[in-house]
């Protein structure tokens, strides 16, 4: 039996074990999927693990899509441009890092019908996947993406990587079309978001990363008329089922019966 483990700190939010094991039995292969909370400690045995057969992939999730790869051979294309990995397997005894989140969140933008070209984008936070979110927005013709982060050297740091990039002081509310909230505040239910958009204007889509809980502060205080508000769970699954491509060389469903079965826990 085959075995997958999504990795990360905090883990217990995700749908990955519930989403990887509905689409491991609709197609009758044999493999598990759980998780891991997981230490930057753990990360040479667990690779190691890869290596060794005890383990056939690896999801790798918050904080450690950067943190992961120096112990990794091979870079895909994707994750060599962004320096950030979520999805790791093995190939001729090495272990390939590749990054999914990309696909993941352009086929969420365009399944919405949402034309980012020529747009302002604003993004909170500087995390392991706002690289990933940056380069798909550029693949995409975004006019301006301003960035904000708590701590300024790690926003610093994404413009080292996308010299066109703004930086924004936090706290400061740049002007926008699409703000992005890629921090992980929301997570927690004691999390309290403390950007007021209340002078915003309306016409605004607020894009949140996280799919879990579907509602968060974030979107609370986008939650005014005229606004788009999306949560990150069309991203998680387009992200994942490049995954598991990757993996099984099958492209699963994402259907509407699929959808209520994840959102039971939603």
């Amino acid at each position: 039996m085959k075995k997958f483990l999504v990795i990360g700190n905090p883990i217990e939010h995700t749908l990955s074990p519930k989403l990887h094991n509905y689409w491991i039995k609709n197609n009758k292969l044999d493999a598990i999927y759980g998780k891991i909370k997981t230490y930057e400690k753990d990360l040479p045995e667990l690779c190691k693990n890869i290596k060794d057969g005890n383990l056939n992939g690896i999801n790798v999730t918050v904080p450690f899509k950067k943190t992961i790869i120096p112990f990794i051979d091979i870079l895909s294309g994707h994750a060599l441009r962004t320096q950030s990995v979520n999805t790791i397997s093995c190939r001729d005894g090495n272990l390939i890092g590749d990054n999914t989140d990309i696909d993941g969140f352009e086929l969420s933008i365009k399944k919405l019908n949402y034309d980012v070209s020529d747009k302002i984008i604003f993004i909170l936070g500087a995390g392991g996947v706002v690289s990933s979110i940056i380069y798909a927005l550029m693949r995409m013709k975004v006019k301006k993406i301003v960035l904000t982060n708590r701590t300024k050297e790690k926003a610093e740091n994404l413009k080292k990587m996308f010299k066109d990039i703004e930086i924004m002081e936090w706290g400061k509310i740049s002007n926008f079309d699409m703000i992005i909230n890629a921090t992980s505040v929301g997570l927690k239910d004691s999390d309290k978001f403390d950007l007021d958009f209340s002078k915003v204007g309306s016409g605004k889509f607020f894009y949140d990363i996280i799919y879990q809980p579907f509602e968060t502060e974030f979107s609370k205080a986008g939650n005014m008329e005229g606004n788009k508000i999306v949560n990150g769970l069309s991203m998680f699954l387009f992200q994942a089922q490049k995954a598991f491509n990757i993996w099984h060389n099958l492209e699963p469903n994402i259907d509407e019966n699929l959808i209520k079965f994840l959102m039971e826990e939603i």
